[in-house]
Parts: structure tokens; C-alpha cells; sequence
């Protein structure tokens, strides 16, 4: 395949996995502190939800595009251009992927449940059936999480600067 088309799938990779070792830091470090010191539960847990709902969703694109430019452009590459740096990288997707699997197997599904909206989560918290410190819990639970997939993402990131750079492209 040319040559454009590889640095262009490697590019595209860097940069998703950026936006998303950002997104990831973002969160852990700027949007969930103010949402653990609101005063009531209905509103921090309808806002909760809705941020992990939104998460997800933008994460998942943002994995899924990196990962497959990244194996796309390691398809693709010559034989003897063929760079492990790529499937390292990817390796971080996949295992910051890991972490979140495994932090939702180690939650509580007491306060949330798939599929379910804010204004569901809110009705809940108002009726008295969920506890302000579980919510509380899961906040900082979700919240370690982030960070832990954001360091992974962050060093896969890395890799991808330096591998690009490398290829020197």
C-alpha cells in the first residue's frame, strides 16, 4: 500500500488515542470533583449517570478508531516496514479496555443499571433507595478507574508519538 495511506491510518491512531487518554484524564481530574460535592444525591446521581452513559459511548469511538487505524496501518505496512510499536499501542487499547471491564465486574450495580436515564436515576435516589455513600463509592471507584485506563492510554499514547516520529513521517 502507499506510503500516505499508512502515515495517514498512523496519524489518525495518535491522534484518537490522544483525545482519548485526554477524555479519560479530563474526567477523572475536572468534571467528577464537582459532581462528589453536590450537595443532594438526586442530582449528583442523575448527573452521574448521564456522564457515564456519554463516557462510554465517546470512549468506545474513540478506541475503536485508534485500534483500527493502528492495525489497520500495520496490515498494511511492507514486510520490512512492518513496526511492532503498532501492536504495542494497540495493546494499551486493549488493556485500558481491560481495566474498565474489570472495574464494572468489581461495581456494585446498586445505584445504576444499563440502559436506564438520568431522569430514572433521579427518581431513584428521590424515593430513598439508594444511599448517598454508595453512589459516593461508585464515584470514586469509576473515578480511580479513569485514571488508571488514562495512564495506560497515556503511555500507549507515547509509544505512537514516538513510533511516528521514528518512522519519520
Amino acid at each position: 500500500m502507499s506510503r500516505p495511506t499508512i502515515f495517514a491510518a498512523k496519524f489518525v491512531g495518535t491522534i484518537s488515542l490522544g483525545l482519548l487518554t485526554g477524555s479519560s484524564l479530563t474526567l477523572s481530574n475536572l468534571i467528577l470533583p464537582p459532581l462528589l460535592s453536590l450537595p443532594t444525591l438526586p442530582p449528583a446521581l442523575a448527573s452521574f449517570t448521564t456522564l457515564r452513559r456519554s463516557t462510554a459511548t465517546h470512549q468506545t469511538a474513540l478506541a475503536s478508531l485508534a485500534a483500527t487505524s493502528f492495525l489497520l496501518a500495520y496490515t498494511l505496512s511492507p514486510r520490512n516496514a512492518k513496526h511492532p510499536y503498532l501492536l504495542w499501542t494497540t495493546s494499551t487499547l486493549l488493556a485500558g479496555w481491560g481495566i474498565g471491564w474489570w472495574r464494572r465486574d468489581a461495581e456494585k450495580e446498586l445505584t445504576l443499571e444499563e440502559g436506564r436515564s438520568a431522569s430514572w436515576a433521579r427518581a431513584r435516589a428521590e424515593s430513598g433507595e439508594v444511599n448517598g455513600e454508595v453512589v459516593r463509592e461508585e464515584m470514586e471507584g469509576w473515578r480511580w478507574g479513569q485514571v488508571l485506563r488514562g495512564g495506560v492510554w497515556a503511555l500507549g499514547w507515547g509509544m505512537s508519538v514516538v513510533g511516528i516520529w521514528g518512522d519519520g513521517a
